[in-house]
């Protein structure tokens, strides 16, 4: 078996708020080999980690991080009372600043591989998120991901970045040359368990496969050819590879 990197999503999302500090600090000590988190900046441009941009979901505010300062940002609690009722109020779970993700996980495991999914679409987010990925020297351990290929084409053509792109039919602003600037490809489940898998394999890239969250889905990925699988819950994963 070839030696598959597991990522956790979100952290370790399954059982913590996702994109959390707590999230992220149960990954490294379950021992993953890498996280995956997502990137806004706030009106005060400072990138914050957090999935859909506006708060409503995790934070029950319905608000989005582009339209509020850094300040306003962490008077939200992102403890996804929809999911996990009360069990994380009042326990000063926020939303956590890039910097704050970086200088936690590189304490704790300076050897951590880094999934920077870019979800605020622009040249700036990617700039301030690379300087600080740089000011703590891990740029070169991470992969950057977005469903957008003018993101990715941007990373790849000034940064030199290691990129990963998803399947034509999910990128926006997806151009003919498109594919030339992606390093690897990520494939869902949904695309990993249909007929469209050997035709994305085919094009010879690195493959991250997501979110393998049983043992059969985690099979189903080795049998398919994954180098990086994605979990939300990484135990069923590690067990698979002989890792817990």
């Amino acid at each position: 078996m070839k030696n598959i990197i597991v990522e956790g999503h979100r952290g370790y999302c399954a059982k913590y708020p996702e994109n959390t500090l707590i999230s992220f600090k149960a990954a490294l000590e379950l021992g993953v080999d890498a996280f995956e988190f997502d990137v806004w900046l706030t009106a005060d441009k400072v990138p914050v980690i957090i999935h859909d941009g506006n708060a409503l979901r995790t934070c029950g505010v319905d608000r989005h991080v582009r339209d509020m300062t850094l300040e306003e940002v962490k008077q939200l609690e992102a403890c996804y009372s929809d999911k996990f009722g009360d069990t994380y109020k009042g326990q000063g779970v926020t939303i956590p600043t890039l910097e704050e993700t970086l200088e936690l996980a590189t304490t704790l495991r300076p050897d951590i591989l880094f999934g920077v999914e870019i979800k605020e679409y622009t040249e700036e987010n990617v700039d301030l998120t690379v300087a600080l990925l740089k000011k703590y020297g891990v740029f070169d351990r991470c992969w950057f991901y977005a469903f957008n290929a003018r993101i990715i084409k941007y990373i790849k053509q000034k940064y030199n970045g290691r990129t990963m792109g998803y399947p034509d039919i999910q990128m926006g602003e997806f151009e003919p040359d498109s594919y030339d600037y992606y390093e690897e490809i990520g494939l869902s489940m949904t695309f990993v368990k249909s007929e469209l898998c050997e035709f994305y394999m085919k094009k010879g890239m690195p493959a991250h496969m997501f979110c393998a969250d049983t043992e059969e889905d985690v099979k189903l990925c080795i049998a398919r050819g994954a180098d990086l699988i994605t979990a939300n819950d990484p135990v069923p994963l590690m067990k698979v590879l002989g890792r817990l």
